[in-house]
């Protein structure tokens, strides 16, 4: 174990040798001085991993050595000891950025559970999180055996991403290797488990199917707008949003609302914007979308945007359900757009009940991670794509109208309408010039491929309410972290494609998408 240096400063420092001696049977090696001068001069000079700061000396006080040390070793963790319990002296402390602040009379266990608590923090957490997987492991292996209903899939990926981020904070991530490939064990089953159910879930045919795309505004969002009364409603939808990414922007919007429920529901087939936002909005099914409003139903080939008709579907979906409350729909693609309509924020609070803001940029991240060479350095894996999530949304305009919504005390809901997955194996599969690009699906006539576990083959579309542009239409899904792959030019198109996220096709990541319903505080 690392020998670590401490530097204890008290004008009374000859009463705590029994302190020090402790702390160096302890296996630490401790410098005294007794005054802030002195402290400021051994920091000048020698490193230290951990300060003791008394603030009540003569001369410089510990407040005053503490802002003098910062200047000079702003990282060095120190440790606030102190008489007083006076307010504005924990305060000074704490703006100061102190690692811990300790009440005399101190014994030493309460000291040395400061030192383990600053410094040894990272290795006991790692120590700690590693045993608890450990356990885990065997008790989500069995669980992946059993037949599982979907609400205790949703249970099965909430604990997987539990400890995905909690082993990304752990020094060394030793245990990556071994979560991740259960992931990909979960992952398979997982896909098996909606070639088997997902049929029977959208014909109405399981009393357990999981909340659909479709039914998301019948089933929560206009109950919630009636039990709201006259507070305003905020739907917003983070395109391409996983639940791991939701975890960790979490932390941030809970500092402006109170998550009131965090639930987990199923986003249709196939996980993408054109199909699964579409159903969302219109309250249907992509194929009865395609049956009942041909003119607004747009083919994945087709150049015209996929999206540009869930405004009209929001209507239909109002007059449908008998929903008379006024409404607003907004989408924002780019900054400019998220700007104007930060400006149009009050006259949305004061005018409509439900306001919807559709907000790509995740999506367009996960896009340009593919396109740009940039991009695909910052987020080279999952934990860096959080990452660079979370950086932008702390410097977006959403979230300055995440902001607005709490000063204001609007009801705000947080979703998505798919995940995306890493992708890392290809698969190949043959198509004339009219199938679709997605690499994560594919339907159009004459596909050819081999028939494998690995992909889910749907060859009649309308027995799970999918359109069928010509007869001999069929659709094919990639499961786990497959791709497709075409022969022609096939080395090229694997190294371009391995390790970008894509979404349209079954994995945990793609299909169990956050659903969070919030409550400005205060």
């Amino acid at each position: 174990m690392q020998r670590y240096s401490i530097l204890w400063a008290d004008d009374e420092i000859d009463l705590l040798k029994p302190h020090i001696l402790f702390l160096k049977e302890k296996g630490y090696d401790v410098t005294p001085v007794n005054s802030g001068a002195d402290a400021l001069e051994e920091v000048q000079e020698n490193t230290y991993d951990l300060v003791f700061l008394d603030e009540n000396m003569p001369g410089l006080t510990g407040l005053e050595t503490l802002n003098e040390i910062k200047v000079v070793r702003p990282t060095v963790p120190v440790v606030m000891i102190t008489k007083s319990e006076e307010e504005h002296i924990m305060e000074g402390a704490i703006g100061a950025k102190i690692a811990d602040y300790l009440i005399k009379p101190v014994n030493p266990n309460q000291i040395l559970l400061s030192v383990k608590k600053v410094l040894d923090n990272k290795r006991l957490i790692t120590e700690a999180t590693n045993t608890g997987y450990q356990r885990d492991f065997r008790q989500l292996g069995m669980q992946l055996s059993d037949r599982l209903s979907p609400s205790e899939w949703v249970d099965v990926y909430k604990k997987l991403v539990y400890w995905e981020l909690e082993i990304n904070e752990t020094e060394g991530k030793s245990m990556a290797e071994v979560f991740n490939m259960q992931k990909d064990e979960a992952n398979n089953y997982f896909g098996r488990f909606i070639i088997e159910n997902y049929e029977d879930w959208v014909n109405g045919r399981d009393k357990d199917a999981p909340l659909m795309s479709h039914q998301l505004f019948k089933e929560k969002v206009f109950p919630l707008m009636k039990q709201t009364g006259d507070t305003p409603v905020y739907f917003v939808l983070i395109d391409n949003l996983r639940y791991d990414q939701w975890k960790i922007l979490e932390p941030i919007i809970a500092e402006l609302f109170t998550v009131d429920s965090e639930e987990l529901y199923y986003s249709i087939l196939p996980t993408t914007t054109a199909y699964a936002r579409n159903a969302i909005f219109a309250g249907m099914m992509p194929g009865e979308v395609q049956k009942k409003y041909p003119n607004l139903w747009v083919w994945d080939e087709d150049e015209e945007g996929k999206n540009l008709h869930e405004a009209e579907f929001m209507e239909i979906n109002f007059q449908r359900n008998n929903q008379k409350a006024k409404h607003s729909y907004n989408k924002v693609t780019n900054l400019q757009a998220g700007k104007d309509l930060l400006g149009k924020m009050a006259n949305l609070h004061n005018n409509y009940k439900l306001n919807v803001i559709v907000y790509n940029f995740v999506d367009m991240l996960s896009h340009a991670r593919t396109d740009m060479a940039m991009i695909r350095e910052l987020a080279a894996d999952e934990s860096a794509y959080r990452s660079l999530t979370r950086s932008w949304f702390l410097h977006s305009p959403l979230y300055e109208m995440l902001q607005t919504i709490a000063e204001k005390k609007g009801k705000l809901i947080i979703t998505t309408d798919h995940g995306t997955i890493r992708v890392k194996r290809p698969y190949k599969i043959v198509g004339d010039r009219n199938t679709n690009t997605n690499l994560r699906y594919k339907h159009g006539r004459n596909l050819g491929f081999d028939e494998s576990r690995d992909i889910y083959v749907v060859r009649k579309p309308e027995s799970i309410f999918l359109p069928r542009e010509n007869v001999s239409t069929a659709y094919v899904f990639t499961l786990g972290d497959y791709f497709f792959a075409y022969p022609n030019n096939y080395n090229y198109y694997v190294n371009y494609y391995k390790d970008t996220f894509q979404h349209g096709g079954v994995s945990l990541e793609e299909c169990i998408i956050p659903y969070i319903t919030l409550t400005a505080k205060g």
